[in-house]
């Protein structure tokens, strides 16, 4: 009996091994074509290949969104209000996609962990307004969301004139310039969080 469950988790443990090995590669490939798109998602701070990859898919054609208010719509990062009588409450909203809804999430929470970014600074400054952790963290995905789109729509803008850049680095674009990454701001390491974000720079627009 004791031989038998120790062969058996054995082949558990070779099963583990393979899809380890499995996910490690599955992992680069999607890496190589994400730095293929030339995107500069992954610019913003807590965005790897994985939640790069996922914004990439899920939104297709950005130019489908009129506007970054449409996109959050789309994507359900956009509160809506359920007031009663004078006072105005916003909740969570469950429409949308929400696989793009989880990217926003992950990256908000990465940042919320790391002190020196801006979505950690945005986080705390609608703490100090009053909003509950729930509250801030709604605002924050929010703000993940206009990042994603303003970099989404200032990649078309490249493609379009044939300018991008290995990597989602497109040189002196404004555009890119303006939303690229911060001298100070300390990398991330890898494996930082549970969406395989890799070494980035705070890029969230914070308002």
């Amino acid at each position: 009996m004791q031989a038998a469950r120790a062969e058996l988790a054995a082949d558990l443990l070779d099963d583990l091994r393979r899809a380890d090995e499995q996910l490690r590669e599955t992992t680069k490939k999607l890496a190589a074509a994400v730095r293929a798109t030339g995107t500069s998602l992954t610019e913003i701070f807590g965005v790897g290949p994985v939640i790069a990859g996922t914004v990439i898919g899920e939104a297709g054609d950005i130019s489908r969104f009129a506007s970054r208010d449409a996109f959050a719509a789309c994507n359900g990062t956009a509160p809506i209000e359920v007031s009663s009588g004078k006072r105005k409450v916003f909740r969570l909203s469950r429409r949308g996609n929400r696989r793009i809804n989880h990217a926003a999430h992950m990256t908000a929470v990465t940042q919320i962990r790391y002190p020196h970014s801006e979505g950690r600074v945005y986080f705390d400054k609608k703490a100090a307004e009053g909003k509950t952790a729930k509250e801030a963290l709604r605002a924050l995905k929010r703000q993940v969301s206009d990042a994603f789109y303003k970099h989404l729509k200032a990649d078309a803008a490249r493609a379009a004139r044939g300018t991008g850049g290995p990597g989602g680095h497109a040189g002196n674009d404004s555009a890119a310039s303006a939303a690229g990454s911060h001298p100070k701001t300390p990398a991330l390491r890898p494996g930082h969080s549970r969406a395989n974000t890799h070494p980035t720079t705070a890029a969230t627009p914070m308002e």
